[in-house]
C-alpha cells in the first residue's frame, strides 16, 4: 500500500478522536505544574497528529514510533508545513518505547491514544517508564493516558463494531481475554479505490491491548523514580472512577 493510502485510511478512521481534547489537556498540565518545555517527546507518534499541531505551536518536536509506515505519513504531512520545514521544529525516529533514547534529556514525554495499552506485559510497562525517567530533565513532565480495565469489557460487550461509508467501510470485532484484562481487536477494512470505480481495497488489521490497574501503574512511576504522580479521569481533571474509560497520568520527574 502506498503511504498516501495508508495516511488517509489511517487519519480516515482516526478523524473523530479527540485531538483537540489531548492538546488542550497538554496545555493545562503545563499551566498546572509550572512547567515551560521546550523540547517535547511525543511517544507512539502514529502519523504526527498531536506532534505536528504542538510543533507548529513553537515546541521542539521528537515524534517516536515503531510504525516505519507511520512515521513515513508523519513525515510526509510536517514537510507539507512550511513553518515546520524552515524550523526543523520536527525530527522522527523509529523506535521501540520501552528502549527509546534520544542522546539528551527532554522537558516533557507524551504518548497519548492509549500507546501504553499496547504494551502487553507488566514488564515492557515498567521498562517505558524507567526509559521515560531516564529521558527526562529534573523537574520534567510524563503525561500518558490509557485504556482502564472497565473500557476493555465495554468493548467486548459492546462488540461487533460497523462502519459503513461511501468510502470506507469495516467489521471489527473484539476478544477479551478477562483473566489478563487484554483484548484483541480485529478488523476487516475496505477503502475505496481512486478513479471512480467502484472497486473497495480489503484491508486485515489485529491489535491487541491490556488493560493494567491504575493503582499499579501509580506504583510503577513511583518505583521508576517519580516524585510527584498524578491521575485524572476522561480529559478532566475529576480523579478516576470505576466508571472512568480512559485514566490521564501526569508524573513528575
Amino acid at each position: 500500500m502506498s503511504y498516501e493510502k495508508f495516511a488517509y485510511t489511517y487519519d480516515r478512521l482516526m478523524n473523530s478522536m479527540p485531538y483537540e481534547d489531548w492538546l488542550r489537556f497538554v496545555k493545562e498540565s503545563f499551566d498546572r505544574f509550572g512547567v515551560k518545555p521546550v523540547s517535547i517527546v511525543d511517544l507512539g507518534c502514529g502519523t504526527g497528529n498531536l506532534t505536528i499541531p504542538l510543533a507548529l505551536q513553537g515546541y521542539q518536536m521528537t515524534g517516536i514510533d515503531l510504525s516505519e509506515d507511520m512515521l513515513a505519513v508523519a513525515e510526509q504531512k510536517a514537510g507539507e508545513q512550511p513553518q515546520l520545514v524552515r524550523s526543523g521544529a520536527v525530527r522522527l525516529f523509529q523506535q521501540d518505547l520501552r528502549e527509546w533514547e534520544l542522546g539528551e534529556p527532554v522537558d516533557v514525554a507524551l504518548s497519548f491514544c492509549d500507546s501504553l495499552n499496547y504494551l502487553l506485559e507488566e514488564e515492557d510497562i515498567v521498562d517505558a517508564f524507567r526509559q521515560t525517567y531516564e529521558g527526562l530533565k529534573p523537574g520534567g513532565l510524563f503525561l500518558f493516558d490509557v485504556h482502564t480495565p472497565q473500557q476493555l469489557f465495554a468493548y467486548a460487550e459492546s462488540q461487533p463494531f460497523f462502519l459503513n461509508e461511501e468510502d470506507v467501510a469495516y467489521i471489527w470485532t473484539s476478544e477479551l481475554d478477562e483473566e489478563r484484562v487484554q483484548i484483541q481487536h480485529d478488523l476487516t477494512i475496505f477503502v475505496k479505490e481512486e478513479g471512480g470505480k467502484e472497486l473497495f481495497q480489503r484491508i486485515d488489521e489485529t491489535h491487541e491491548q491490556r488493560a493494567y490497574a491504575l493503582d499499579w501503574l501509580e506504583q510503577m512511576l513511583r518505583e521508576a523514580g517519580f516524585r510527584e504522580v498524578h491521575k485524572a479521569a476522561d480529559f478532566t481533571w475529576e480523579q478516576p472512577t470505576k466508571l472512568t474509560e480512559r485514566a490521564f497520568f501526569i508524573a513528575k520527574k
